[in-house]
């Protein structure tokens, strides 16, 4: 069910749908996530049709829409399969919105037209080894020597590390500042550069085809034109940020949910024990009607969220509340679509455990739902 979607929007979840379900097939989705290896061929396909810049402008190649389409997007490409979904809906990730909002002209034209096109790929290096979702703190470091930056440091769990050429670094460019944070920027850093570079990770629980990996930086040298916006203004950009990306990942979440939720729904109709479909008895059909519950609640906060992000301005805390409930939600599901299968949907010819796996990172990146929660614990402190 769809809360007052515009006749523009229901033409664009008609078409991502139609598109997800013609390349997103169940035995190269399955291949995708054994070989834990990137779409490159479907990431094109995508980008032609314009599914992946649909917040990018037009002028750099994009489509010009808002945070909800793109969320139609995800939710759609997620619920057919959530490995190949999140590969797609991540190939530039975060270094448009960047960009758009703080980047001048030069870094605009040089980066994102490429980046919408499907050209290149990006990854937005935050999470340290040292201190995972809290970025109040980096030990990333950025020393101005002449008219360069010099970088030197690590980055872990960086979505498309080894696949992109452009990456957006959160650097202490201050040791001094008080709080520390206060003394973040951003920077620009781009595949070859000597001093970078790049290692995948392997074997992670889900979403395999979206590839992760580190980032060493050794005496990495950019130069002064490489940095956005204001020195000293990186975590607040960061946290601008994140106000758009966790309502993507709310919607990754919910796509996946409503995927495995389908393929549960359409098994206990038609598994027959004793003489009937499973559907009928109420130990089955209570949870299904529970997951479905939690999937349209889910899909409400979702899509308030990112009106409100459209219509007036980013709200942290309906954002924090969407992304944590989300992913709480995605997990249950996923976990009772498993247990309707049974030892089935243990298999993973029957894919149920596949969306299940990949549900559980809705709850970790983008910060985690603890991160989520002190976000609203925050505002409710503040109100009388």
């Amino acid at each position: 069910m769809d809360f007052k979607l515009t006749p523009e929007q229901q033409e664009i979840k008609k078409a991502i749908r139609e598109f997800a379900e013609k390349e997103f097939t169940p035995e190269l989705a399955l291949e995708y996530d054994q070989k834990e290896e990137f779409p490159s061929e479907i990431y094109k396909k995508a980008a032609q049709l314009g599914f992946i810049s649909m917040r990018i402008p037009e002028q750099y190649n994009g489509q010009g829409l808002g945070v909800l389409e793109d969320c139609i997007v995800v939710e759609e490409m997620c619920r057919v399969d959530p490995g190949l979904g999140v590969a797609i809906s991540l190939g530039n990730l975060m270094i448009p919105d960047v960009l758009l909002k703080h980047g001048n002209d030069e870094q605009k034209c040089k980066y994102i037209p490429s980046l919408a096109k499907g050209d290149k790929l990006a990854a937005a290096a935050f999470t340290e080894p040292e201190h995972g979702s809290d970025i109040t703190r980096m030990d990333s470091t950025a020393a101005k020597c002449g008219a360069e930056w010099v970088i030197n440091g690590a980055k872990e769990f960086i979505t498309n590390a080894t696949t992109a050429s452009t990456f957006i670094l959160l650097c202490q460019t201050d040791p001094n500042s008080q709080p520390s944070y206060r003394g973040q920027s951003l920077l620009i850093a781009e595949k070859g550069m000597p001093g970078l570079e790049a290692t995948k990770l392997h074997g992670k629980m889900g979403i395999r085809p979206c590839v992760t990996g580190s980032l060493a930086m050794s005496d990495l040298k950019v130069p002064e034109t490489n940095v956005i916006g204001d020195l000293g203004r990186g975590f607040y950009y960061t946290l601008e940020l994140f106000d758009g990306t966790r309502i993507t990942v709310a919607a990754q979440a919910v796509g996946t949910a409503q995927g495995a939720f389908e393929k549960a729904l359409a098994y206990a109709k038609t598994r027959k024990q004793g003489g009937q479909p499973i559907i009928n008895y109420q130990g089955i059909s209570h949870k299904l009607a529970e997951m479905a519950i939690k999937i349209e609640s889910a899909r409400l906060l979702m899509h308030k969220a990112a009106w409100l992000y459209d219509h007036e301005k980013p709200n942290p805390v309906a954002t924090s509340m969407a992304k944590a409930f989300a992913g709480r939600a995605a997990m249950e599901v996923t976990d009772d679509a498993i247990q309707i299968f049974g030892g089935y949907g243990y298999l993973a010819d029957y894919h149920v455990e596949r969306f299940h796996r990949c549900a559980k990172i809705t709850e970790i990146y983008e910060g985690t739902t603890e991160v989520q929660k002190n976000t609203i614990v925050g505002y409710l402190a503040k109100q009388p």
